[in-house]
């Protein structure tokens, strides 16, 4: 049997048990994370409970509850294992019937959602059914109002006068519950399309924009689940970037950039691919005015074999922009971040890094560029590559670019001179 604990030990914010409890100016006790964020991450200068305006934000530890707290717990932990051997037996015949209660019981607790005050609640009791719950049900689901529901929830955050904290958890818990529908893949195609018609709306969109920037990192993730989702269909996303302009691929290169989280890293990666590899040019300028040529090259030199692949590719993407090579060949390391891939981690990755590297010879061949070409070793790895058994696309960008560029890097001293005679392959190539 659960052990329920005390109100006093839960907090006032998201009624769960505290696990740091501290006291503020209104003599109310909050967990101290929820507090904090209350105070410094939205700005508010009211206590939660009371809405008493404050003019002193200083925390005290309450330490005689932190005892209390921990006394129950390790009471509560020693009665829940001695009943754990007996409920374990009973566990597996319960499991069947809670599964085919888990249908009605999704559609119970949707119900109860909107008149409910205590949102979280019943949204983390709906996240636990559906999340244990099979397919079918969660496709009925879908077919009731569940999605419409959620992004009601969602869309709050949006509205400064009753976005709060517990407004801001429900948030993150409607996210959790879609991220689990949408992964009910493959859905039917009227309850697929129903699921994303309503989430790609702008105001959903705004939302979880949002989520990117100030949810926890598991919500992070949900979002960017959502997303990936999203990508994988025939969502238009020339609507989302017009209506958020840069910050949308702002949100993303943040996580791009989380040494952290390599889930959240690796996810927002996949996102950007399926999004700029589908959208319009405009799309991809708005990727370049985030900033996201920068990103990537600061990223490629310490990445691993599948990143490199990924950022490669999207760079790829972007210098096929005149806006998104000039950001490459104005970036400090950014040929020499692409020349130090050549060779080195994969077929994919060098044939990608060519392709890079003829866009910026075909488009932009000023002369410092030939230059860090030949002194990063761009010109050496290129003439490894004309020993390739016969001919492919890569060997045949190899040869244009010592076509237009051969003679230029003859007449740098630091050119090797043994390697001079590869030269006449590209003449012999050429006939």
């Amino acid at each position: 049997m659960e052990c329920v604990p005390p109100e006093q030990f839960l907090c006032p914010i998201t009624r769960e048990v505290m696990r740091e409890p501290v006291t503020i100016m209104s003599g109310v006790t909050y967990d101290r994370r929820s507090i904090e964020k209350w105070f410094f991450t939205y700005k508010k200068k009211t206590c939660p409970a009371t809405m008493q305006i404050l003019s002193d934000f200083n925390i005290t530890p309450n330490h005689n509850l932190s005892r209390l707290i921990l006394s129950w717990y390790n009471n509560a932990t020693t009665s829940s294992s001695s009943s754990s051997s007996s409920s374990s037996s009973s566990s597996s015949s319960s499991s069947s019937s809670s599964s085919k209660r888990g249908g009605q019981e999704m559609l119970e607790l949707l119900s109860a959602i909107d008149s409910s005050p205590f949102k979280v609640t019943s949204l983390k009791k709906l996240r636990s059914v559906v999340e244990n719950g099979d397919d079918i049900s969660k496709a009925d689901l879908i077919r009731s109002d569940a999605v419409e529901t959620l992004c009601r929830i969602l869309v709050q955050i949006l509205v400064p006068e009753v976005s709060d904290f517990a407004t801001f958890r429900a948030c993150e818990e409607a996210i959790a519950v879609l991220r689990r529908l949408s992964d009910a893949m493959p859905l039917p195609q009227s309850h697929e399309g129903k699921l994303f018609h309503l989430l790609a709306q702008p105001d959903p969109m705004r939302s979880m924009a949002i989520m990117l920037q100030r949810a926890s990192a598991e919500t992070r993730l949900h979002t960017l689940s959502i997303l990936r989702s999203m990508a994988r269909t025939d969502y238009d996303w020339n609507s989302v970037i017009q209506d958020q302009g840069a910050d949308f691929f702002k949100c993303l290169l943040e996580l791009v950039s989380d040494e952290m989280c390599t889930e959240a890293s690796t996810a927002a990666l996949e996102v950007l691919i399926e999004i700029l590899g589908k959208s319009k040019k405009k799309s991809r300028l708005r990727a370049i005015e985030a900033g996201a040529v920068c990103v990537l090259v600061e990223l490629l030199p310490e990445s691993n074999r599948s990143k490199c692949e990924r950022i490669l590719y999207l760079m790829k993407l972007l210098c096929e922009c005149a806006e998104g090579r000039l950001a490459l060949v104005e970036h400090g390391i950014g040929i020499a971040a692409v020349s130090k891939k050549m060779l080195h981690v994969s077929n994919a990755a060098t044939k990608i890094a060519v392709k890079i590297l003829y866009l910026v010879c075909n488009c932009h061949p000023t002369e410092k560029v030939l230059e860090e070409m030949l002194i990063y070793g761009s010109v050496k790895k290129l003439l490894a590559l004309l020993h390739m058994d016969g001919r492919c696309s890569t060997k045949d960008k190899v040869v244009n670019i010592f076509k237009l560029h051969g003679n230029s890097w003859k007449r740098y001293p630091c050119f090797p001179f043994d390697l001079n005679h590869y030269l006449g392959l590209v003449s012999t190539t050429s006939n």
